[in-house]
Parts: structure tokens; sequence; C-alpha cells
């Protein structure tokens, strides 16, 4: 599972060949989240409330990145890295 990016100890993953819809996982303190791309709204799991605020307005910033990374992984390509929110 790449990491995508790492952000106030936020670990940010991608798995190759997930399933629909698109997605990511995020790692805090030992919990884990999934994340939809296009909604940006958690499907499954949980997060602090100010860890899912910092995950959800990452993902805004970087939806684009986001799906391209996602169509990279469909096509078992390397992802690219993504910055970290500041």
């Amino acid at each position: 599972m790449p990491e995508v990016s790492l952000f106030f100890g936020i670990r940010i993953t991608m798995y190759y060949d997930d399933h629909n819809p698109p997605h990511f996982h995020a790692e805090y303190a030992g919990k884990t989240a999934i994340v939809d791309i296009q909604e940006g709204c958690i499907l499954q799991g949980g997060l602090p409330a100010k860890q899912v605020k910092l995950i959800l307005a990452w993902c805004e910033i970087h939806k684009d990145e986001l799906m391209q990374n996602w169509e990279l992984s469909k096509d078992g390509k390397p992802l690219n890295k993504i910055n970290p929110l500041m």
C-alpha cells in the first residue's frame, strides 16, 4: 500500500486493485478511515474530529491529484507523492 502523503501524523495511502468508489485510506494514532475522493466524506472507520477536518480539507485541495493516483493504481503504475497540508 503506497504512501502518497504524510502530514500532522496522518498517513495517506492507496491500495492497488481497490474497489470503487475512488478513495484513499487515512491513518492516525492507530485509527483508520476510508475517504471518498469525489464526495469528500468518510466512507468507513473513524478518526478524531480535528484530523477529519484536516483530511477533508487536504482532499478538496488535492482532488485532481488523488483521482490521477486512483487511475494510476488501477493500471498498476507507481503513484505520485502529493504535497502535505501545511
